[in-house]
């Protein structure tokens, strides 16, 4: 008898040898309360801040509140098919979506899902990456001196608040004043970088924007060729408030894949006004203690996180290798010397820089781009204040040829704006201030670009140069345009080979006698 039992023991435990039975175990949760997009659930006792939640109906969630009893879950999607007792369970991931270069010339979700209409992005046997949303900054062993310009092809921005490789400059201003333009024209400008081999990849980031301006944006980027080395991620105005916070967390992980790849990487972030009203309005169904114009206290932190991340990193592979939260998938790829340039854009209200959220990333980024209303309706456009705009990387980021030529450029412009405005209530004024006068006029058409109008910086150069060294102080205002038009036309039929040196960064005396020979022979005839 006892022979037998222990025969049918032995062919049990040999059948559960041989079978392909797993352990799993996984941590449930029951909702207690659901709406407006954000759960409460109980019994996810080990969760992580950050982590996926599943709910059973197959939506997705973020765990943002951990509390003694309870995680405040923000759904993504469709809440209203969770009802209270519905199953949840942990999957074990930190938030993060997979990227690869194949995201280049499409248009996302904040999850990396295409929305353009054109299949999958991934497809089965595709190399991709896992990057994590929420990554930690890399610090100073990391990171090296912003030296290295990022052309926007606007003269204005080139010349007086230079935007370097690595560097966060916000662009700020009242609605309608064009600053998504200063944008798309900054993405379209790289197209030289990627025609000559070294592409500055660019991810657009649209937070609340209608669909409708998402799809003018994603026509004029076709229009213009520069579809090729951008991405798109859109969270519209009809997406949820949880989309619409997750959104610039998504560009910032595909750029950072760029950057931390040995590439050069510029996101823009349009606008991080409405990703604080989305974050507030989270925080505040999560039951966040409301702060200042009712934000949540962390509001500073979480632009702070977001920006900061933006870098340009060592030219060392090894130590880039060592780089703080660097994903696993990532570590076989890593090279140094990359970049992530971010030009996140805030909307004010009446020209209130002083307001809360425009005070919190100006405090946090390297200088503004301020645009006003007034210059504007004036027909200056873009319409940059020069007095308040400010680059804190200033000249370390031009080439030659442009520190020698606009040096003086902007403290002459904000001269002649403070003396304009006075010399209107002056019935005689003398030939210095006159001569002042005269020149800063011509030098603020000469900046005048329109839409999409983008310039070289060998264009830019001659053009400043013949303006500031007053070869224009003969001509009428009304005819500096049509000068304008004429003096880059020559430039570019006859003296191409020059333009190419002051683009490609050279400059010597005898480029400077032949500019000057240029400029003293040029006719004009209006």
């Amino acid at each position: 008898m006892s022979t037998h039992i222990e025969d049918k023991l032995s062919y049990l435990e040999m059948q559960i040898k041989k079978s392909d039975f797993k352990e799993e175990w996984k941590e449930s949760g029951v909702v207690q309360i659901v709406g407006d997009g954000v759960a409460t659930v109980t019994g996810l006792i080990d969760v992580k801040a950050g982590e996926l939640i599943k709910f059973e109906n197959g939506l997705s969630g973020l765990a943002l509140n951990l509390e003694e009893h309870s995680v405040g879950v923000v759904v993504f999607g469709d809440s209203s098919t969770i009802k209270q007792g519905t199953i949840v369970q942990r999957t074990g991931k930190i938030a993060s979506v997979n990227v690869s270069e194949k995201l280049i010339g499409r248009v996302i979700d904040a999850f990396g899902n295409p929305i353009d209409g054109k299949g999958k992005i991934i497809e089965d046997g595709d190399v991709f990456y896992e990057m994590p949303l929420e990554r930690k900054a890399p610090n100073v062993l990391y990171r090296q001196p912003v030296n290295e310009p990022l052309q926007t092809g606007i003269a204005a921005i080139d010349s007086m608040i230079p935007i370097g490789r690595g560097q966060r400059e916000l662009i700020i201003g009242d609605r309608q004043t064009g600053k998504t333009s200063i944008a798309i024209d900054t993405i379209i400008s790289q197209k030289r970088y990627y025609d000559e081999g070294s592409p500055v990849y660019c991810i657009y980031v649209a937070i609340g924007q209608k669909q409708s301006t998402i799809k003018s944006i994603y026509n004029e980027l076709e229009k213009y060729d520069a579809l090729k080395y951008t991405v798109i991620v859109a969270s519209s105005a009809s997406d949820t408030a949880s989309l619409q916070y997750y959104s610039p967390f998504t560009g910032t992980a595909i750029g950072e894949f760029f950057r931390d790849t040995g590439k050069s990487a510029l996101i823009i972030y349009d606008d991080l006004s409405k990703h604080a009203v989305a974050y507030r309005e989270l925080s505040l169904l999560l039951g966040r203690p409301p702060g200042r114009e009712a934000f949540p206290g962390d509001i500073f932190y979480l632009h702070s996180r977001l920006l900061e991340r933006s870098a340009r990193i060592n030219l060392n592979d090894g130590i880039a290798r060592e780089m703080n939260d660097l994903p696993d998938s990532l570590k076989d790829v890593v090279k140094g010397g990359g970049s992530l340039t971010s030009l996140p854009i805030i909307e004010t209200k009446d020209g209130d820089v002083s307001a809360y959220i425009p005070t919190n990333v100006i405090s946090i980024t390297d200088g503004q781009i301020f645009l006003e209303t007034n210059l504007f309706n004036s027909g200056f456009r873009p319409a940059i204040n020069v007095g308040v705009s400010v680059s804190r990387v200033g000249s370390s980021a031009q080439n030659k040829p442009m520190k020698k030529i606009a040096g003086k450029l902007k403290l002459s412009q904000a001269q002649f704006d403070e003396i304009e405005s006075y010399s209107q209530f002056a019935s005689d004024l003398d030939s210095d201030t006159q001569d002042i006068i005269d020149t800063g006029r011509r030098n603020k058409e000469i900046l005048k670009q329109g839409l999409h109008e983008i310039l070289t910086v060998g264009e830019q150069c001659s053009l400043i140069y013949a303006s500031i060294n007053k070869y224009l102080n003969g001509i009428a205002v009304k005819d500096v345009k049509k000068f304008k038009e004429d003096f880059l036309k020559m430039m570019n039929l006859k003296e191409k080979t020059l333009l190419d040196k002051l683009t490609n960064g050279q400059w010597d005396e005898k480029i400077e006698d032949s500019l000057k020979k240029i400029c003293e022979n040029f006719k004009f005839s209006s």
